[in-house]
């Protein structure tokens, strides 16, 4: 076992030698990952909001922040959600104050979800010591290491965006 719990030998055999191996990194990107996903729990419950409900939010900052406006469609389509959770979603975050639903500028059926100024200061407030800490460590590195990290991430990227149903046989 390593200090996060996880079985050496969980989906590899393990590895005998003093060299770090291929076996070993993949392991160490698997602990990340755990890791992550513990922390989104944590935030989850410290905002008081869900998952989705975080990304939601995050994409409409990001979109505000290049002055775009978003429609429940668009965002349904970049979370993989259906419309019926759209607007259980975006009544959730305009009840909580964190966004506004707005007419859209040239078409008058349409809607636009902006988030509130309040909604980017809470984001930020629940993420902004880690996000420090995460950019030291990436800042820690030599030119050649970044360089090497963005590769493998990119190959991982790739890797993962490849899988189709049916490549993950029995996990439901």
């Amino acid at each position: 076992m390593n200090p996060h719990g996880a079985s050496e030998g969980y989906w590899y055999p393990p590895r005998e030698g003093a060299q770090p191996g291929a076996v070993d990194v993949i392991n160490a990107l698997r602990e990340f990952r755990t890791s992550e996903s513990a922390m989104r729990r944590r935030t989850r419950s410290s905002a008081a909001m869900g998952e989705t409900d975080l990304l939601a939010l995050r994409y409409l900052i990001d979109a505000e922040a290049a002055g775009v406006g978003i429609r429940p469609t668009q965002l349904a389509a970049r979370l993989g959600i259906t419309s019926a959770s759209m607007t259980s979603l975006v009544d959730r975050l305009v009840a909580a104050g964190h966004v506004t639903r707005e007419p859209h500028p040239s078409d008058r059926r349409a809607v636009i979800i902006r988030p509130t100024p309040g909604a980017d200061e809470e984001v930020r407030h629940n993420l902004n010591q880690m996000h420090k800490r995460m950019l030291e460590a990436a800042e820690s590195l030599s030119v050649e290491e970044i360089k090497a990290v963005m590769h493998f991430l990119s190959c991982m990227r790739e890797a993962v965006d490849a899988v189709v149903p049916g490549d993950v046989v029995g996990l439901r």
